[in-house]
């Protein structure tokens, strides 16, 4: 390795050019080129993510990404004692750490981490194992500064009487005395998730609301005690509050304190209230309020009708993102009329919406001039009626189209033609879909990423005559790609990052090679419920993976 490259610029010069490339993970083929650009990049790393694979090298990767400030953890599932340690003495001045998906939470090594990292200002611990009380009493005395905290869905095994309610005095789990400590600890909170504690109630968000000044995004989906008047109470009492999000609001009488609430929300901009029953008047209040409201999400709600919902989107023709995902009296006559409100909108979700057709896709691609991703899974679109205006929407970067029966090539190359500059892509379980129309997307989105097609068993070769230089993500599980597919994936995606293949019966030994061989910067491939592979791997000396069917090919660079 050289000491410079053959173009002698200032370093300063290098590091914007290093800039434009993108994502860290495109840095590695640029580290090798020289020392310098190997310092170059090792110096703009900022985040680290550490796997069940890459742990062995946590302390050598530590030593050399000395600029971090974000490292996750969530794909790691040994002992957490051991990288907290390494992560704490490694002299890193870290402002997020993600420790989610872990069994357990070990006390010692968060309290070695909170006295050597001051200025950690984001700590995620969502879907952790025996998330107690205890934990968030040291949580709040480790890390004082925090100002984001993610403690929604502990994994918790029986907790529930034998009535078949929820019982925390049987059986532990986070309780509103833990709350209380983070709210009276954790002075600069900005940002918590306390989703999915199903033993926290109304008294937990008042003391949040009363002591943290700051508070400005909370959600409490998936908790069963939480009612409208602590929804009130925050709504009311928290003047810097921009985000609510709460789900499972089925009060059987109107609250009124809960709709006038939003009266004084003078900052509230997101609001989500899934799975919930939300009448007209609600609605209403919202639109007297007056907000600077740009989110909204309104997913599985009952008791509204489309007079209040036009009535809401007429006020707010700025929304960004709206959420409307199992609606189901939503058609395609109401989108017609409701995208006059849809200027402005960047994220639009109207899954489960089953009445909605293709003529509601043509609709919102015509009508919505910045829309970047699109969700219409498991609705009716993919008939052969395209009668509606269609026009090209450059803007769009994804599209959910999933588990649609009866969408067909033809439908695909349609919606293909009408969103060229798509990056992403979803058609898994979509019977219909054939490789045929894999081809046409990709010689049509030439920008795309990241295409799922799991469950697709329609699809099963590939002939692809031209290089597919953006691919880093495919998800193929259950479909019925085979060994020629995979070769000519291998020989078109130079920029394969990760292959997912899980329960691929027509895929063999062989194919699996091709592909691993072709594709120099592949870093994961899932084999699992391959049997035609485990066969053919086990076989063949040329196996590198004692267990080929959880292969995963990481790679010091993560």
């Amino acid at each position: 390795m050289s000491d410079k490259p053959m173009v002698d610029l200032p370093p300063e010069c290098w590091e914007l050019i290093f800039n434009l490339v993108g994502h860290h993970r495109h840095f590695e083929p640029l580290s090798v080129v020289c020392r310098q650009f190997l310092a170059i990049s090792n110096q703009l790393r900022v985040s680290l993510t550490v796997s069940d694979q890459t742990v062995l090298f946590l302390p050598r990767l530590l030593r050399r990404f000395q600029h971090l400030r974000k490292i996750d953890l969530s794909d790691f599932h040994g002992d957490l004692e051991g990288p907290l340690y390494q992560i704490a003495k490694s002299g890193l001045d870290l402002e997020a750490l993600n420790l989610s998906n872990q069994r357990n939470l070990p006390p010692d090594g968060l309290r070695k981490l909170g006295s050597n990292m001051k200025n950690l200002r984001s700590l995620t611990c969502s879907k952790s194992g025996s998330l107690l009380d205890f934990h968030l009493f040291v949580i709040a005395a480790s890390f004082p500064y925090l100002e984001e905290l993610d403690i929604s869905y502990p994994e918790h095994e029986h907790c529930y009487s034998s009535s078949g309610f929820a019982d925390s005095g049987r059986y532990p789990a986070v309780t509103d005395s833990g709350v209380y400590a983070l709210s009276t600890k954790l002075k600069n909170l900005i940002k918590i998730d306390l989703s999915g504690n199903q033993f926290i109630h109304d008294t937990s968000l008042m003391a949040l609301s009363s002591n943290c000044a700051l508070l400005r995004e909370i959600a409490v989906r998936d908790c069963a005690f939480i009612t409208q008047s602590a929804l009130a109470f925050v709504i009311s009492c928290s003047p810097e509050l921009r985000s609510i999000s709460a789900s499972e609001i089925w009060l059987p009488f109107k609250d009124v304190g809960f709709e006038q609430s939003f009266i004084y929300a003078k900052a509230l901009c997101d609001i989500n209230l899934s799975n919930s029953f939300v009448a007209d008047e609600l609605l209403y209040s919202i639109v007297e309020a007056c907000l600077p409201l740009n989110k909204l999400t309104l997913a599985h709600c009952d008791g509204f009708t489309f007079a209040g919902i036009s009535l809401l989107l007429a006020k707010y023709q700025c929304l960004s993102l709206l959420n409307l995902e199992g609606v189901n009296f939503l058609t395609d006559q109401n989108i017609v009329e409701l995208s006059k409100f849809f200027s402005m909108l960047t994220s639009i979700n109207l899954s489960l919406c089953s009445k909605l057709t293709n003529s509601t896709f043509f609709t919102i691609m015509k009508r919505c001039h910045f829309l970047d991703e699109v969700k219409m899974e498991r609705t009716n679109v993919g008939g052969e009626d395209f009668s509606a205006d269609i026009v090209v929407n450059p803007r769009v970067k994804s599209l959910n189209l999933a588990r649609i029966c009866k969408l067909g090539d033809g439908s695909v190359k349609k919606f293909a033609a009408v969103c060229p500059n798509l990056q992403q892509l979803n058609l898994s379980s979509c019977s219909k879909v054939t490789g045929e129309s894999v081809v046409e997307i990709f010689k049509r989105c030439r920008e795309i990423r990241r295409l799922e097609i799991n469950q697709c068993s329609g699809i099963k070769g590939l002939v692809i005559d031209f290089e597919l230089s953006k691919l880093e993500e495919m998800s193929a599980k259950g479909s019925g790609i085979n060994d020629e597919a995979l070769a000519v994936i291998g020989k078109r995606s130079c920029r394969l990052l990760h292959l997912d293949l899980a329960g691929c019966l027509n895929v063999t030994a062989k194919g699996v090679k091709e592909v691993v061989q072709s594709c120099r910067l592949l870093r994961e491939i899932n084999l699992k419920c391959c049997d035609n592979v485990n066969a053919g791997i086990k076989s063949s000396d040329t196996s590198t993976s004692p267990d080929i069917s959880k292969a995963i090919l990481t790679k010091a660079f993560p």
